[in-house]
């Protein structure tokens, strides 16, 4: 792990900004899962994870209940991650087809994945002063990443809330409309992509395909550079 980043990591997970979520994050620690009953959760903020020369950030909402809240590291231990991460290893991004906890030996080719969102809040909904305390930790998890070329958000929400993010740092307006594989050239000269949220309803519903995201992360590459 980078030093810039290992500091601001450790900032991030002993944050307690936010009551609502840190309570949620305990009743959720406490309500265990039933596969899940022996494992001790990580039961705090989830920072990004990835090294400072990554020239693809992935950018999901926030931490799943029972994923990166449970094993400490964002997509991982769900089954959104089960998906985003053998498509990666497919695309040749992630060095093994899934990744189950902070310890499995897990390597990402040029590759930071993070969350807009540090916790998990109730209902997948986040307040408006939530999303602002985060997004200091965000903005600077982003700023450390010197060679970032490509941000691929996953989902409508968080392609939205990055959007957010992005114009009231910029003091920019203009469309920025939520479409799979759609492409913006930001005024920093970083592309923002938009993907399908890879969650189990779309992924069972079709609304995305193994297929789509694979095709959709070899362009990434493409573009990147990786």
């Amino acid at each position: 792990m980078d030093i810039k980043l290992n500091s601001l990591d450790k900032t991030i997970v002993s944050c307690k900004k936010c009551p609502r979520l840190v309570k949620f994050i305990h009743k959720v620690s406490s309500n265990k899962r039933k596969q899940s009953m022996d494992e001790v959760y990580w039961a705090k903020p989830v920072p990004g994870f990835g090294n400072l020369k990554s020239k693809l950030a992935i950018i999901g909402l926030a931490p799943a209940a029972h994923g990166g809240t449970r094993t400490g590291r964002a997509f991982t231990g769900d089954k959104s991650g089960d998906f985003l991460f053998k498509c990666l290893f497919e695309a040749g991004i992630a060095n093994k087809p899934y990744s189950k906890n902070i310890n499995d030996n897990l390597k990402l080719k040029s590759t930071y994945i993070t969350n807009i969102l540090k916790c998990v809040p109730p209902e997948d909904k986040p307040l408006s002063n939530e999303l602002l305390n985060c997004s200091k930790f965000f903005d600077k998890e982003i700023l450390s990443l010197k060679r970032l070329k490509v941000i691929l958000t996953l989902g409508k929400v968080a392609f939205d809330n990055y959007v957010k993010l992005y114009k009231k740092k910029y003091n920019i307006n203009g469309k920025f409309i939520f479409r799979h594989g759609k492409m913006y050239l930001l005024p920093d000269n970083k592309i923002l992509i938009a993907s399908y949220h890879p969650s189990p309803r779309n992924v069972n519903t079709k609304i995305i395909s193994h297929q789509m995201m694979i095709n959709l992360l070899n362009k990434v590459k493409k573009i990147a550079k990786i």
